[in-house]
This record gives structure tokens, C-alpha cells and sequence, in this order.
């Protein structure tokens, strides 16, 4: 069985893509994946499932909560080994994890603008693109940021956020269900 880790995008933001976690661990439930637990409001599930390829499995949740909810968000699947990995180059280890922002990629940047993020960015903040991730360091908090505010219009590709403490609770999670 693979270990994954499902992140939704946009639910239950502002009234809007209502999701309750249990409705969505019952979703997952009902689609044959195994051990399913969820962590937080903002759309993280983790589970295991026979199904070996990501873009089947975020295929199928997004067609299910469609079907089951009235609404389709972005889900972008990941592989338990894909989540560490993104922690382990993390190039801000030493961030307070609240602070530490991973914006997960659907697919790589190839056009984004980091000349213009880097005229947006607080003197506090930092930065760093890979193909998976958009590492950002955001000492002062993500809600004051600039750059978080432009972050869809000069990196434009499908993400989703979350904070290195996510992240990490996420990677844990994981990790009980593979041992």
C-alpha cells in the first residue's frame, strides 16, 4: 500500500467550499482508501491506498467532493517520500515553523517572475523556487505580506500552502501509517 497525502485547495476559506473534515475522511472512506485521517480545517488528509499514481488519486477526490458537495478544488496528491523530501530542503530550518511557508506546486514555474516578487518582498522576507516548491520565510507573518498577496500573479501555476508546523504534523502522520 502507498502512503499519501492529499492537500486540498480553497475549502472552507471565508464561508466559502464548505468541507467538515469528517464529511471528507467518510469521502475517503467510501473510495476504498484505508487508515484516513485528517489534520486541520484547511484540507489535509492522509491515507493509504493500492492506488499508485498521484494524479489518479487527486483525480478521484476531486471528482468525488464535485459529486458529493457541489464544488471541485484543486487537490494536489503527494507521496509520503514527496512531503520529506520537500521538508528536508526546506532552505529556512532554523524559521519558526508558523512562519515558514511551502507552497506546494501542481506543476513546475517555468514563467515565474522572481525579479518582481523580489521587489515585493519585506526586507524580512525570503525566498526560494524549486520545481516542487515555493519556500517562503515570512518572519513578520504571511496575513502582512506583499509578496504572499501576488504570489498566484508571478508564479502562475496551480499551489497550495502550508506552513512548515502543517507540514510537519502532515509528515508525521504519514509516518504512522507506513510503519
Amino acid at each position: 500500500m502507498n502512503t499519501w497525502i492529499a492537500l486540498l485547495r480553497g475549502i472552507n476559506v471565508g464561508g466559502n467550499n464548505i468541507l467538515p473534515m469528517k464529511d471528507l475522511k467518510a469521502l475517503c472512506e467510501s473510495l476504498g482508501f484505508k487508515d484516513v485521517q485528517t489534520y486541520i480545517q484547511s484540507g489535509n488528509c492522509v491515507f493509504r491506498s493500492d492506488t499508485a499514481d498521484a494524479t489518479t488519486v487527486s483525480s478521484l477526490l476531486e471528482g468525488a467532493i464535485e459529486e458529493g458537495f457541489g464544488f471541485r478544488p484543486p487537490v494536489l496528491a503527494v507521496t509520503e517520500g514527496d512531503l520529506t523530501s520537500a521538508i528536508a530542503t526546506n532552505p529556512y530550518p532554523d524559521g519558526d515553523p508558523k512562519c515558514v511557508q511551502l507552497f506546494f506546486l501542481f506543476e513546475p514555474a517555468s514563467t515565474a517572475d522572481l525579479t518582481t516578487l523580489q521587489g515585493l518582498k519585506a526586507s524580512s522576507e525570503q525566498f526560494e523556487l524549486t520545481d516542487k516548491v515555493f519556500y517562503l520565510h515570512a518572519p513578520d507573518g504571511i496575513g502582512r505580506s506583499k509578496l504572499v498577496a501576488k504570489v498566484d500573479k508571478f508564479i502562475p501555476v496551480e499551489k497550495t500552502a502550508r506552513n512548515l508546523r502543517t507540514a510537519l504534523k502532515l509528515q508525521e502522520m504519514a509516518g504512522t501509517l507506513s510503519s
